[in-house]
């Protein structure tokens, strides 16, 4: 998947995979993941996810990327909250406060980018990646997150035939092939994922489509 496929469905709103709200198991399962923490959290491939604000209020500095700028100018309009712009190479930043998404490339991170992030949350990065892309995504991820670092990863499995992604389906058991070498897993639940709810609606998902959550630690 090039960049211009990104840039094209965010310029034409083709942007199904945007929640629109707090997603319900970061709200449901965040507490006991990061306890009282108000560590650093690294969101990748954010979007406009209101996750960030949730973040954000609750006391965290929060990290994002995001290839789009059209998604960046948008998370912050939408909230009608002002963030100053510093353009830059790799990354133009976009910041309010404690807040910063970095809109850019993500295969251009570099350690010291996420040096203070202890914690990282993932609802829409690994499922927006095809197949083939997902081990680069993991290896360059673990290269460039702390060690220690916890993440709270959530994932969508359903049946090919259904629908085409991004969202894609990611299985439970691709889950611990691509981490298992660099980090210590936790599967904490699968659940089905119900015919009437917003995205299986809008997506015509009827064949037992399951959501999965992850607690991680890097080693």
């Amino acid at each position: 998947m090039e960049h211009e496929f990104w840039h094209t469905r965010w310029h034409k709103g083709e942007i199904g995979f945007h929640e629109g709200t707090v997603n319900q198991y970061l709200y449901d399962h965040w507490p006991e993941f990061a306890k009282d923490s108000t560590e650093t959290v690294f969101v990748p491939l954010c979007g406009k996810a209101h996750d960030m604000w949730w973040l954000h209020d609750r006391g965290h500095p929060v990290i994002g990327i995001e290839l789009s700028e059209v998604a960046c100018k948008d998370f912050f309009e939408e909230a009608q909250e002002k963030a100053k712009v510093h353009p830059g190479e790799p990354f133009t930043t976009f910041q309010h406060g404690e807040l910063e998404i970095l809109c850019g490339d993500f295969f251009q991170l570099v350690p010291d980018d996420l040096r203070h992030v202890r914690l990282v949350y993932d609802r829409a990065a690994l499922i927006a990646l095809p197949p083939e892309m997902r081990r680069d995504y993991v290896e360059h991820l673990t290269a460039v997150i702390p060690d220690g670092a916890r993440m709270l990863l959530i994932t969508l499995n359903y049946d090919n035939g259904e629908m085409k992604g991004p969202p894609f389906n990611v299985s439970d058991a691709e889950v611990f092939d691509l981490y298992q070498n660099d980090y210590e897993i936790r599967h904490i639940l699968t659940q089905d994922l119900a015919p009437d709810s917003p995205f299986a609606k809008r997506k015509g998902l009827q064949k037992g489509a399951t959501e999965s959550i992850f607690y991680l630690k890097k080693n």
